[in-house]
């Protein structure tokens, strides 16, 4: 358990501003329910949800930087979750997984080729002695536009994508499990999406347009 409370490179618990933020996130709370609660909806709400910026540079991923974005992929805000949990002392892990999103927007499934999303990252989160799944991927904005309700986090159930919209249509589909993982495993996400993705990667220079790739 140790592993999932421990610092990394890129899930840098212990940097001052990430420190600064999960103590200024759960001032009031008493437990680690509580806690957890809190950092879930900053962290869903505080962050839009762009999935265009994909980067493999581990110094960029670190959760100290991309606390300072006002945007994330559905991976970047995990991270910042799990580092905030961490720093207070919430054992987390990141989960990567792919999902079928039956209301692709037009540009993205234009872009990706296909409405299949690789790796799409979640959290886990230790509390009162289980594992929940917390996934703050998509900020209330967007569900709204989506015409989906926003994914809660009550501490006690997991919190994962809804396979129907609120209109009874499909919405995601959870497909493969890729495992859990004490820190953010790049190498891995870097070989799902060059095999799901090959044209994102030679578009990748043409004119700012489309996807932004950060290499390893």
């Amino acid at each position: 358990m140790q592993n999932f409370k421990s610092p990394t490179t890129c899930i840098n618990s212990e940097h001052p501003e990430i420190q600064y933020l999960a103590t200024k996130l759960t001032s009031t709370c008493t437990t680690s329910k509580e806690m957890a609660i809190a950092i879930y909806y900053k962290v869903r709400d505080g962050w839009k949800y762009n999935p265009y910026n994909i980067n493999f540079n581990p110094e960029e991923l670190r959760a100290s930087l991309l606390i300072k974005k006002e945007e994330g992929h559905c991976i970047d805000k995990a991270v910042i979750l799990i580092a905030l949990a961490r720093a207070v002392g919430i054992p987390a892990r990141l989960c990567l997984a792919k999902v079928r999103n039956h209301i692709a927007t037009e540009k993205l499934e234009e872009e990706l080729g296909t409405n299949i999303l690789v790796p799409h990252g979640y959290a886990e989160l230790w509390i009162e002695d289980k594992w929940l799944k917390a996934t703050p991927a998509f900020n209330k904005e967007l569900c709204k536009h989506l015409k989906v309700a926003p994914l809660e986090f009550d501490g006690e159930t997991d919190s994962i994508f809804q396979e129907y919209d609120g209109n009874g249509a499909d919405f995601m589909e959870y497909m493969e499990d890729y495992g859990h993982f004490d820190e953010v495993p790049i190498s891995l996400m870097y070989k799902l999406m060059k095999k799901h993705y090959p044209t994102i990667f030679e578009k990748k220079n043409n004119s700012g347009k489309g996807f932004q790739i950060n290499s390893l």
